[in-house]
């Protein structure tokens, strides 16, 4: 697609690549302007959104459940199985990624799938309401692993060399990029060249800021506005005090499939690796997880929870997932 093409109601606009994969973000229509819902148990959901991803309870169900020696071998898994409960850090407001339906309560996407997962990996079967879903931020996340108040974070978290001084990082168990976020109806910005001058906005304490930083022609300080949130950086754009917003590109495929007034444009310029965080006051757990991680990997079940998520709204073959321990960026 053009990048420079305003998107049709619910399309979702960007130069050919997208994440991992280099593929071209797929339009995703509906008569209503609720986003697509992710997950659910087939056939039509009976109102605006589309009906995709019908199949994310049986991918989940049908995910690995660790042996008891496995379990026991970790005192960090023991003591999540013992609590009865996985304490998840993230967000449940992340449209692919994380989200939940207000109405019953389910939480869906492919962090929250790779949670499920998990928390089914340990605690065994029917493990999806054995997990309690704490908010997190990006100025949070450590602080709230290092106290104990999470087991893991699973927030498209970016593997990055002054977090892996606070925090473990298991996987990653995927790749992403800093890319480029502005109103769908300017034309001006279709690269990270454009941004020259322009006015730009990223949250605080990501890895947006030191890849504007590093990559946008003369970019001053003074340009930039950090925000805590996400939302708050929407409001910047959408109300003309930037010009346009800079972070992972799957965070902000997420804001356009939610609101049709926001697209990516350009390709990401930047490699991304996301991890799971981890205290490193649990060693064991870093081997544990990644065990689980590499399991549902060569299994088939990372594959179709990316096509039951993020397949959804990109265009393109399945992707290999990302190889445990590669932990390169390019910021």
């Amino acid at each position: 697609m053009n990048p420079s093409t305003r998107p049709s109601r619910r399309a979702l606009l960007g130069a050919a690549a997208l994440l991992p994969v280099g593929t071209a973000l797929a339009a995703c229509s509906s008569s209503g302007s609720d986003a697509p819902a992710i997950g659910g148990s087939g056939g039509s959901d009976g109102g605006g959104g589309s009906n995709v991803g019908s199949d994310y309870d049986e991918i989940i169900a049908g995910g690995p459940v660790a042996d008891d020696a496995t379990v026991s071998g970790s005192e960090w898994a023991q003591g999540i199985k013992e609590a009865g409960k996985l304490k998840r850090g993230g967000t449940t407001t992340g449209q692919i990624f994380s989200l939940k339906d207000p109405s019953t309560g389910k939480v869906t996407g492919f962090d929250a799938g790779i949670t499920q997962l998990l928390a089914q990996y340990i605690l065994g079967k029917d493990s999806t309401e054995k997990i309690d879903y704490l908010d997190t931020t990006v100025e949070t996340r450590e602080t709230m692993l290092q106290n104990g108040t999470v087991d893991v974070v699973v927030a498209t978290y970016s593997i990055t060399a002054p977090r892996m001084e606070k925090v473990n990082f298991a996987g990653p168990y995927f790749s992403s990029g800093a890319a480029i976020q502005v109103r769908s109806d300017d034309d001006s910005i279709t690269s990270v060249d454009d941004l020259k001058g322009k006015k730009i906005t990223t949250e605080s304490a990501s890895t947006g800021y030191d890849a504007i930083m590093k990559h946008v022609p003369d970019a001053q300080d003074s340009d930039i506005q950090q925000f805590a949130e996400n939302d708050q950086c929407i409001a910047a754009l959408k109300q003309k005090r930037v010009d346009a917003y800079v972070l992972d590109q799957s965070i902000l495929l997420s804001n356009a499939v939610a609101d049709d007034s926001l697209k990516v444009v350009g390709e990401p310029f930047t490699k991304d690796p996301y991890g799971i965080g981890l205290s490193k006051d649990h060693e064991d757990s870093l081997d544990f997880v990644n065990g689980f991680l590499q399991k549902i990997y060569d299994d088939g079940t990372w594959a179709k929870l990316w096509k039951a998520t993020i397949g959804q709204v990109v265009e393109g073959d399945t992707p290999a997932p990302p190889t445990i321990g590669d932990t390169a960026a390019t910021e």
